[in-house]
């Protein structure tokens, strides 16, 4: 799908038609396609698995990039002109509620996942999510940056969610995970986990494939009436991606050894690429946000600057 409504620009093109169309053949290429997945060689399919990791990697980063953008859009909007004072209440409503959810989220993992001092791993992943909060609270509220406390709170919360989901990727054995020893055996709570991320995952999947806007890197022209409302190859390429990633889950981003029964992303590897995933959301967070934040200042003292020339050189003339 990726390859055949990539480029698509214009709505009456038969590839848009075949993107929003031809369902009864989509079907039946996908039923042929998971049959033929079964009679595929063993080899093929670890072939497969290598090239799952690199595609798994690539949805996490985009849909990274979707989350930061989508903060960044809801700050700008509630801090313009037209709704700074309409939305002044809300905005710290929400960042207030952001922050006391992290910091009653970052206690409540020391009481469930820290059950004696020796746990140091989990002890380091929790407070170094602290630190990280502090941290992009500090990029927020830069001078040159004065993004408030809105999208620092927000990226909070998911990068407490990250770390959430990296503890509880720990494996069972580990003696700090009690909540997963507490837990062995209910498979119907697995199994509603279990749809609760796939349907995560397809909806994250939809709303990052037609944000393709975020990911352009030059300027397009004006959008014309019978133009794509979004780049359809971009949207397949994010679910192929997307299916990789849940390839990932399923096996706990291990192609080496065997998943144990009623898991779903589980495994020292599943913990430290949420862990990285983490660390790498906050690099992204603060670099994007000191990239804008100094663009802007560059351009205000760079206008200052020539404003401050243009006077020097009509004040001679204005005195003569």
């Amino acid at each position: 799908m990726f390859l055949s409504t990539a480029g698509t620009s214009k709505l009456n093109e038969c590839r848009s038609s075949w993107h929003s169309g031809w369902w009864l053949v989509k079907i039946g290429l996908w039923i042929a396609l998971s049959l033929v997945a079964f009679l595929v060689p063993s080899p093929i399919i670890h072939i497969y698995g290598e090239i799952a990791h690199f595609g798994a990697g690539v949805f996490l980063l985009v849909q990274l990039v979707s989350i930061i953008s989508f903060i960044t859009w809801l700050n700008d909007c509630c801090q313009s002109e037209k709704n700074a004072e309409r939305c002044h209440i809300h905005v710290m409503l929400f960042a207030t509620s952001a922050y006391v959810i992290c910091i009653v989220g970052i206690i409540l993992m020391y009481i469930w996942y820290v059950p004696d001092p020796s746990c140091l791993i989990n002890i380091f992943f929790i407070t170094l999510t602290l630190i990280l909060l502090q941290l992009m609270t500090s990029v927020s509220l830069h001078p040159k940056v004065n993004a408030g406390f809105l999208t620092p709170g927000l990226m909070g919360l998911y990068v407490l969610f990250l770390c959430w989901c990296a503890i509880r990727s720990e494996p069972v054995e580990h003696r700090c995970n009690r909540k997963a020893e507490a837990s062995d055996g209910k498979d119907w709570l697995t199994i509603i986990s279990f749809v609760v991320a796939l349907l995560s995952i397809v909806i994250a999947t939809f709303s990052t494939g037609i944000d393709s806007q975020c990911f352009q890197f030059r300027n397009k022209d004006t959008p014309t009436e019978d133009g794509v409302p979004y780049g359809y190859g971009f949207f397949h390429f994010v679910f192929a991606t997307g299916a990789m990633y849940f390839a990932m889950l399923l096996i706990g981003w291990n192609t080496h050894h065997t998943i144990k029964k009623w898991t779903i992303d589980v495994g020292w590897t599943s913990a430290w690429v949420r862990i990285v995933n983490e660390w790498l959301a906050v690099c992204v967070y603060s670099k994007t946000y000191f990239h804008t934040g100094f663009a802007a200042s560059s351009k205000s003292s760079c206008g200052v600057h020539t404003l401050t020339k243009r006077k020097m050189v009509f004040m001679p003339n204005s005195i003569g």
